[in-house]
């Protein structure tokens, strides 16, 4: 199933999509109550809604051309991000990779969804992008075995983890060291600096989620372009160490990197005011998104 969160005037609302409608799940017989797919998630009926689809695929909906896709995940507990997770990204960044998985996080204000503007902030010049493949967390769990990771997982959507370079690798002052690194918050958390869609794919879709394209293109010229094969952590190993001691909860979102090919090491130009985005995943679909400088 595709599942979204739709809005055709009346507010966000949970849909089911099929070929080219989206029907709301208010039309479906037991599923009038659950207003988003967060809600859905948290239900634990996926398999039922999926069940109720399959045997009899519903009628009526709407065009999806006519109606403005949100974040397919509204309101996560929890947005955790693996830095460094593609092998070509290590090698383009001059460093190691990584001996085990490395989280940062992002906020709920980070999420736009399909056709929303990637918001460029006063306080940055150099806006980056990086097309990563999100994970949707289905099933509660903590200390997730790597063997029963995938149980855990609704299904996948397209991210965009953008990124304010100039705040991320700041400079230390001449004669006063930056001893606290990299600064994670300002560099990849402000607002709109997550773009998550169109949609979320269930998993039973996407046979095998290691080994599938993953692209980026600006304004038409393809900047990124690789498979989720280059990854040096699985989905499973990322679930198992994001686990380990915290709570993963229905609707979290695990966005498992990026590949090579971002602008701060391929010399390509920052984003800029009218850019436009795309990020395209194989069996997902593309996430567009133009970008917009703040007012």
């Amino acid at each position: 199933m595709k599942l979204a969160n739709f809005d055709d005037g009346g507010g966000p609302r949970a849909g089911v999509v099929i070929d080219r409608r989206v029907i709301g799940l208010a039309e479906l017989p037991g599923f009038e109550s659950i207003r988003t797919v967060d809600e859905l998630l948290a239900s634990g009926r996926l398999e039922e809604l999926r069940a109720l689809t399959k045997d009899r695929p519903p009628a009526g909906g709407k065009i999806i051309d006519t109606v403005r896709f949100r974040s397919p995940i509204l309101s996560p507990d929890k947005i955790l991000c693996a830095a460094v997770n593609y092998a070509a990204h290590s090698k383009e960044g001059g460093g190691a990779p990584p001996e085990e998985p490395y989280f940062f996080t992002k906020f709920r204000s980070c999420i736009v969804g399909n056709g929303d503007p990637i918001l460029l902030p006063r306080i940055s010049k150099k806006a980056d992008w990086e097309a990563e493949l999100a994970v949707i967390i289905g099933k509660r769990g903590k200390y997730i075995g790597r063997g029963e990771a995938m149980d855990h997982v609704a299904g996948y959507a397209a991210a965009n983890d953008v990124s304010f370079r100039d705040l991320q690798f700041q400079p230390s002052t001449p004669g006063k060291p930056n001893r606290l690194g990299l600064n994670w918050v300002k560099g990849k958390a402000l607002d709109g600096a997550f773009p998550l869609g169109p949609w979320l794919v269930t998993k039973d879709e996407i046979s095998d989620p290691q080994n599938i394209r993953i692209s980026l293109s600006v304004n038409g010229v393809l900047r990124q372009n690789s498979t989720t094969g280059d990854m040096i952590f699985s989905i499973s190993q990322l679930i198992e160490s994001a686990s380990s001691g915290l709570t993963l909860l229905p609707g979290d979102v695990i966005s498992t990197g990026t590949p090579s090919g971002v602008a701060h090491y391929s010399g390509a130009p920052f984003l800029k005011d009218g850019d436009v985005v795309v990020c395209e995943i194989e069996r997902i679909g593309a996430l567009q998104n133009p970008v917009v400088s703040e007012r």
